[in-house]
């Protein structure tokens, strides 16, 4: 019995080992392909601003033109950021409160329908850059982009000062946190 255990618990140490070690491929990827698609939306809406000014004064949203100009901005300056892996979590946070208000503000009805629909919301515009900016936010920009690069070679940078009442994370913590 002890044979089988110990068969198991081995097997089932690959299969983890194996899984974490596509981590960093897994979120080069989604930085890849959707801070594309961010920089593409954005650019798209600088190069359309009239219609995005006039499409956010009927939502009404606040100050339209300077508002989209903004979102503009940061869609195509976040997008191109994330896929370089430049300020990763700070740019996923500021993609995900505008995925967040695109949901409030152009698709109430599919966010209202999370729990009752749960299509509706996943079938909405916002749903994938929202899923995308979230991961970032969580797990990081991983091993494979320049927040990891500049962390390896100014490592000072990234340590915690006498200050800080937070921890020193482990080096497997960075590993998955970058």
């Amino acid at each position: 019995m002890t044979t089988i255990t110990s068969r198991i618990q081995k097997a089932y140490s690959l299969f983890l080992h194996s899984a974490n070690s596509l981590q960093s491929a897994f979120l080069l990827f989604v930085r890849l392909y959707w801070g594309w698609q961010f920089a593409v939306d954005g650019w798209g809406k600088l190069h359309n601003l009239p219609k995005v000014i006039e499409y956010f004064a009927s939502l009404g949203l606040p100050a339209p033109g300077p508002t989209a100009l903004f979102i503009s901005i940061l869609e195509l300056v976040g997008g191109v950021l994330l896929a370089l892996g430049v300020g990763s979590r700070f740019i996923a946070l500021l993609l995900t409160a505008n995925m967040t208000v695109a949901y409030i503000t152009g698709d109430r009805e599919a966010l209202l329908s999370i729990f009752s629909n749960p299509d509706k919301f996943a079938a909405a515009a916002p749903f994938t850059y929202l899923m995308a900016s979230l991961i970032v936010l969580i797990f990081g920009s991983g091993l494979f982009s320049l927040d990891a690069l500049i962390e390896r070679q100014w490592p000072s940078l990234f340590s915690s000062s006498g200050s800080s009442s937070s921890p020193t994370p482990t080096q497997g913590e960075r590993t998955v946190a970058r």
